[in-house]
C-alpha cells in the first residue's frame, strides 16, 4: 500500500528527511540539491532515485516534469532556506517577506505537481518573525499554501521526544489536500526520570543518551581513523544496533588532526565545560594571532555529558562524521561524500576560493533532519491520509 506514496525531496541537502520517509515506506522517486558533495551523498544513499545536482530556480515548470514524469511524485517535503530572509530577489522590497526567498521554490513545485502532502522543516524561531509591515511569517506560509488547495497545521517537535539523542527542536509544516485530524506523531519517549513521569507518561520510553548513541565505535585518538575501517566491538545499546543494521563495515569515523594544545584543552575539561571553563592560556586565540580571542563561541567546543542526550548538532568538529551521524540517527550504512571538513566558508569567500564553498561531511549530517523523527512524521502521517481517503471513500 506504501508504495502509492511517491516523494521528492528538494533542498534535500544530504537525504536525512527523505530517507525517513523510505524508512516509513514511501519511494523516494527524486531529489533536488544546489551543493555538490550533499548532491553526492544523497545520489550515492539513493541510487534507485533521480537526482539533480542543481540550483532549483535554474530548473524551469517544463523541465521538472519531464525529469519526473515517469515517477510523478505525490509528496512534496523539503526544507527551503528561509533562516535570514536576508536575500531578496532584485526590486523586491522586504527581505523577511518569504515570498522574497527560496519559499517560492518550495510552493511552485506545489503547483507543478499538486501533491496530496507538503511538508516543510524549518527552523523553530520562524513564528516568532514578522515582516516590516508587521506580518507574521508563518501566516503568509499557510495562507500561500492555503491558496494552492491545502490545509495547513504546524509544530515544533523535539527529537529527543523520539527517540533521537539530540535536544533538537524543529519546526514542521504540514499541508495536505484532505483534511488530517492528527498530523503529528504523539511522542514515544523522555529525558525526564520515571519518578519525574505523570501517570499519563508511564508508558514513555527512555530517550538514548550520547553515549547510548556512540560507545561501540572504535576509540581514536586526534588524527586515527579512516572513511571506511572494521568495528572493534558489537553493539551494547538496542539503537546502536539499530543502526548498525547488519553492516560489516563503519564508514566516515575518522577523528580531527587536534593540535597538541587542543587536546590539553578538551583534557581539562569535566563534564559539560566548554571554552570559557578552561585555563586562559588553552582558550581559542584570535586568527593568525598568538593572542587569546575576545569572544569565546561555546559551541566550537565543549565537552558533552555522556548519560544524556547530545545539545543540538551544529557543524561539530568535536565528533568524528560517523558519531555526528549516529546522534542525528542515520544508520551506519549512509555514506557521507566530499571531505569531513573544509575551512569556514566566509574564509573562502575572503580568499576568492568560492569554487571550494562545498557542504563538508559535518555541515551535510549537521543540516539533516534526524532519519528516525522523518521516519515517525511520515509512518504518522501516511497512516492518517491513508484513513482520511478511505473515510472518504466510504462517504461517496
Amino acid at each position: 500500500m506504501r508504495e502509492q506514496f511517491k516523494v521528492l525531496d528538494i533542498f534535500a541537502g544530504a537525504g536525512g528527511f527523505s530517507l525517513g520517509f523510505k524508512m516509513a515506506g514511501g519511494t523516494v522517486v527524486g531529489g533536488i540539491e544546489i551543493d555538490k558533495w550533499a548532491g553526492e551523498t544523497l545520489a550515492y544513499n539513493h541510487p534507485d532515485s533521480q537526482i539533480v545536482i542543481r540550483d532549483i530556480q535554474t530548473i524551469s515548470d517544463e523541465e521538472a516534469i519531464r525529469i519526473f514524469k515517469s515517477n510523478k511524485p505525490n509528496i512534496i517535503i523539503g526544507g527551503p532556506p528561509c533562516q535570514g530572509f536576508s536575500v531578496c530577489r532584485q526590486g523586491t522590497g522586504d527581505a523577511k517577506d518569504p515570498r522574497n526567498t527560496l519559499f517560492q521554490e518550495f510552493i511552485r513545485f506545489g503547483r507543478i505537481f499538486e501533491p496530496d502532502l507538503m511538508i516543510m522543516e524549518n527552523v523553530p524561531n520562524l513564528v516568532k518573525i514578522k515582516t516590516q509591515n508587521e506580518q507574521a511569517v508563518i501566516e503568509i506560509i499557510k495562507k500561500e499554501l492555503i491558496d494552492l488547495g491545502y490545509h495547513v497545521d504546524y509544530s515544533i517537535l523535539n527529537a529527543t521526544d523520539y527517540g533521537i539523542p539530540q535536544i533538537r527542536r524543529r519546526l514542521f509544516i504540514v499541508a495536505s489536500k484532505v483534511k488530517i485530524t492528527h498530523p503529528f506523531p504523539p511522542p514515544t519517549h523522555t529525558i525526564a526520570s520515571q519518578t519525574q513521569l505523570s501517570f499519563w507518561e508511564h508508558s514513555l520510553l527512555s530517550c538514548p543518551t550520547l553515549w547510548d548513541a556512540i560507545s561501540d565505535l572504535p576509540n581514536l585518538e586526534a588524527g586515527e581513523g579512516a572513511e571506511e575501517m572494521s568495528y572493534s566491538k558489537p553493539p551494547q545499546t538496542d539503537y546502536q544496533k539499530r543502526l548498525r543494521v547488519n553492516c560489516k563495515l563503519l564508514y566516515n569515523h575518522k577523528a580531527m588532526n587536534h593540535t597538541k594544545r587542543m587536546v590539553e584543552r578538551f583534557t581539562s575539561m569535566s563534564w559539560g565545560d566548554s571554552c570559557s571553563n578552561v585555563p586562559y592560556h588553552l582558550r581559542p586565540r584570535r586568527r593568525n594571532s598568538e593572542k587569546i580571542a575576545d569572544h569565546i563561541y561555546d559551541q566550537n567546543n565543549r565537552r558533552l555529558h555522556p548519560s544524556r542526550p547530545c545539545h543540538t548538532l551544529p557543524a561539530n568538529r568535536n565528533f568524528t562524521a560517523r558519531e555526528g551521524a549516529r546522534i542525528q540517527s542515520f544508520p551506519d550504512h549512509y555514506v557521507f561524500m566530499g571531505k569531513p571538513t573544509v575551512v569556514s566558508h566566509k574564509l573562502l569567500a575572503r580568499e576568492g576560493r568560492e569554487n571550494e564553498k562545498f557542504l563538508c561531511q559535518y555541515n551535510q549530517i549537521g543540516n539533516a533532519v534526524p532519519p528516525l523523527l522523518a521516519k515517525q512524521i511520515a509512518h504518522h502521517l501516511f497512516q492518517q491520509l491513508s484513513n482520511s481517503k478511505d473515510d472518504f471513500k466510504k462517504a461517496v
